[in-house]
């Protein structure tokens, strides 16, 4: 899910320079995108979350093509708004409501509010929760809270529950034109250095513009920032497939922030773009 509106951007340019080529693209979470390459069903898998070592003996063959994050959703009506802006979520925090300690946002906030908080997570192998999970030294399977599934699943279970907080991609939180967080959605600001409150310097999520522009920057922590991946069993070999990806790691990176995206620096291109020619 969360590299899906890239590479259909990706493809429509692609296809403009190659109209005779075809390209089919369908979303499902990581763990499809992995098994799906491993099982040859695909040519490439979108993958987002770090490769695994059984993956790559399995002949996993991976390449970075773009970046992106998991950020924190809430329900834009919430009920103690103002507090959660001000206070923001730390790594502590995190690891608490998805481990089933908090019930309240008042726990969460450290105030008396009896406000429930509704935690959501994803129930399909994703590398959204894998990366969600990572920020607090766990694993999806430790992750609990309301299991949904798909990254549209969690926004939309978030968009419908006032007291809710789940996780979502940055394509799935903001709107791709406004460039704002989707209706009836908002974001919590992560409180990166913990000291219990958001700095200026932390405030960076009214838009996916300056949200990505303080990823490429560092300012958001990684994980939950992280790169994408296109895998395939083995180096591909078909020449329609070395064409796309070379496309993606050259022309293509120019239409990452119109997607809402942050390109790759020069050095992992290059780097990437060498895994092509050997």
């Amino acid at each position: 899910f969360a590299l899906y509106p890239m590479v259909v951007k990706w493809a429509e340019e692609f296809k403009k320079i190659h109209p005779n080529v075809r390209i089919d693209i369908s979303g499902g979470g990581a763990g499809k995108g992995m098994t799906d390459a491993l099982a040859k069903v695909v040519d490439l898998g979108m993958v987002s979350r770090d490769i695994h070592d059984v993956e790559i003996k399995k002949g996993a063959f991976a390449f970075a093509v773009i970046k992106d994050a998991v950020v924190p959703t809430i329900n834009a009506n919430n009920p103690v708004m103002e507090d959660i802006k001000k206070k923001g979520l730390s790594r502590e925090v995190a690891l608490k409501l998805w481990n089933g300690e908090y019930e309240t946002w008042g726990q969460v906030l450290g105030t008396d509010s009896k406000v429930p908080v509704h935690v959501y997570t994803r129930s399909d192998a994703c590398g959204a929760a894998e990366t969600w999970a990572a920020w607090f030294d766990k694993r999806q399977e430790d992750l609990q809270g309301t299991a949904v599934f798909g990254d549209p699943g969690v926004a939309s279970a978030v968009q419908k529950d006032k007291v809710a907080i789940g996780f979502n991609n940055i394509a799935y939180a903001f709107d791709q034109k406004s460039r704002q967080p989707y209706e009836g959605m908002a974001i919590i600001p992560l409180d990166v250095n913990g000291n219990g409150k958001i700095d200026p310097e932390e405030d960076f999520y009214a838009t996916s513009t300056e949200l990505n522009a303080a990823i490429a920057e560092g300012k958001y922590p990684s994980p939950p920032a992280r790169n994408l991946f296109l895998v395939s069993n083995g180096k591909p070999m078909k020449p329609e497939v070395l064409a796309f990806l070379e496309f993606i790691l050259t022309d293509g990176q120019q239409y990452a922030p119109e997607v809402g995206y942050i390109g790759l620096s020069s050095d992992i291109l290059e780097e990437e773009l060498f895994k092509l020619q050997e």
